[in-house]
């Protein structure tokens, strides 16, 4: 399902350990690293679809994670000219995204990677919180920026992090992109377990 402008709903997910590291994911076959993410199908809600999505890439079911919170409204990243397939319609240029924080509630002998018949990923590992910005690819890295801006609060109530190398600074990631940002230099603020609403597009 792709909407008039062209792009594609899809859910974000970010896993969360007892340490407050985060599950990095390859792609199968690939040197690519990234979070679980996956399209939301027209008769389901983001919740809906991050749940289906979080068993097919990780193996996880829901009584297996909380869920934390997640973003106030569509992030969107445009595809590079090279992978829009113009030929086909309707026409996607790129995904408009809600992105959700969970917390991982089993033991990692829990996850399992290949529960679907096309697996995404191949391994796993965790890292520090920053860290997807210096690997995830080009074209996703303001959004991840976003994401991990704007979720930051959920897992860490004291203060975000501050990250350990240039590469990995959200803030300058936001910034560059031209919807990050707010009036006053504020940003959304995530919506918490308490707030979420099965949401339609």
């Amino acid at each position: 399902m792709i909407d008039p402008d062209g792009f594609r709903p899809n859910v974000g997910i970010i896993l969360s350990n007892e340490q407050r590291r985060l599950f990095w994911g390859r792609r199968i076959g690939q040197n690519a690293w990234q979070f679980p993410q996956g399209g939301i199908r027209s008769d389901e809600t983001p919740l809906e679809a991050m749940y289906r999505e979080l068993e097919e890439e990780v193996g996880l079911l829901p009584e297996q994670v909380t869920v934390l919170g997640c973003t106030q409204g569509w992030l969107r990243y445009r595809l590079p000219r090279r992978f829009i397939r113009r030929r086909c319609g309707p026409i996607c240029i790129g995904q408009k995204q809600v992105w959700f924080m969970l917390r991982v509630d089993c033991g990692e002998s829990s996850f399992c990677l290949d529960r679907s018949e096309k697996p995404e990923f191949d391994a796993w590992r965790w890292v520090r919180y920053w860290h997807p910005l210096r690997e995830v690819v080009y074209f996703k890295r303001h959004v991840y920026a976003q994401a991990l801006e704007e979720l930051a609060p959920l897992l860490y109530p004291e203060g975000t992090p501050q990250p350990e190398h240039p590469e990995e600074s959200g803030k300058a990631a936001v910034k560059r992109h031209v919807d990050a940002p707010r009036p006053g230099g504020q940003h959304r603020a995530p919506r918490v377990v308490g707030q979420l609403r099965q949401r339609r597009r």
